[in-house]
């Protein structure tokens, strides 16, 4: 996907986040406050993580479809990564600050049951979030952006934390008081749980992490299907943002000239380019092939075939 369009998909689907969790965030707030129900409360600050992950998420995909310059080579595709994790710490932060205020309610002595209209809130949240989330994470799939993807489960645990809310009020509101703040804490936990398994995708991405087996076995048929390339000797794999980056050896046969070898080299890149998965850039290296009689190549994966 081009790189403007696949930036107007993901801007859109931000805005549409955006000015959701402006509503839900301010209502759930003023809702919560008046109602008295701390579980509310804690879905509102958890909205407004929402609402200022989806600020950062604008701003890292903006600077991750910025054309390569002198500094950056290979592009800015990394911001992606960086701004899942800058989402992921907000969600653990929140979750944290969440599960201490509940826990201090949990010690009170007397704990007051919020009023009945919170129960209304709780369920419109619960709606809007849910569809939300389908929608985002729809969007982060078919532009192949992890960015989104991980603000599409921004959106999924506030759905969760709104059924937990519901849950903890109805039961406040029923005799229960103690259920308010314990839907609270349960709320903090999965809210933390989520940022932490976000977390470490990013720290996997950064960290140059290679691609399932089956991404690179497709990308070396991919190769090896070119005309000209005898073996595919090495092929290593890494996450560039939403990207690959290939760096690759291959053999062809020794007796033809550097520029029928180049062709071969560019066959290659031109398939794996083509291939369905969203490359980045290709490296390929050209060695001349062993002679056919060398049957024991211990370090090509395809063999010479003459």
């Amino acid at each position: 996907m081009e790189d403007q369009v696949r930036y107007q998909e993901a801007k859109k689907v931000s805005i549409v986040g955006l000015v959701t969790n402006v509503f839900l965030t301010i209502i759930k707030a003023i809702i919560g406050i008046i109602a008295g129900s701390t579980a509310l409360v804690a879905d509102a600050f958890h909205s407004a993580s929402d609402l200022f992950g989806t600020i950062i998420l604008l701003q890292g995909l903006k600077i991750a479809h910025k054309p390569p310059d002198a500094s950056h080579p290979y592009g800015h595709h990394r911001a992606e990564t960086i701004t899942s994790k800058i989402l992921a710490i907000i969600l653990i932060v929140t979750a944290l600050g969440i599960g201490y205020e509940s826990y201090s309610i949990l010690r009170q002595p007397v704990i007051t049951p919020p009023e009945f209209k919170a129960i209304y809130i709780a369920g419109i949240s619960i709606l809007l979030k849910e569809w939300l989330y389908h929608y985002t994470v729809r969007v982060g799939k078919k532009i192949k952006s992890t960015a989104v993807i991980a603000d599409a489960w921004h959106h999924r645990t506030d759905a969760f934390s709104s059924v937990a809310a519901l849950i903890g009020i109805t039961g406040a509101v029923l005799g229960f008081p103690m259920m308010d703040p314990l839907a609270g804490l349960f709320v903090s936990i999965l809210i933390l749980k989520t940022g932490i398994s976000i977390y470490k995708q990013a720290i996997m991405a950064l960290m140059d992490t290679a691609p399932p087996k089956e991404v690179v076995e497709d990308i070396r048929v991919a190769a090896f299907e070119a005309k000209g390339i005898k073996e595919v000797q090495e092929i290593k794999m890494r996450q560039y943002g939403s990207k690959f980056i290939v760096d690759m050896k291959v053999c062809v046969n020794p007796t033809i000239t550097v520029e029928e070898g180049h062709g071969a080299a560019a066959r290659a890149k031109k398939n794996i380019m083509e291939s369905s998965y969203d490359i980045q850039d290709v490296l390929i290296h050209v060695n001349p092939c062993r002679q056919p009689q060398e049957e024991n190549c211990h370090h090509c994966d395809y063999k010479y075939k003459g």
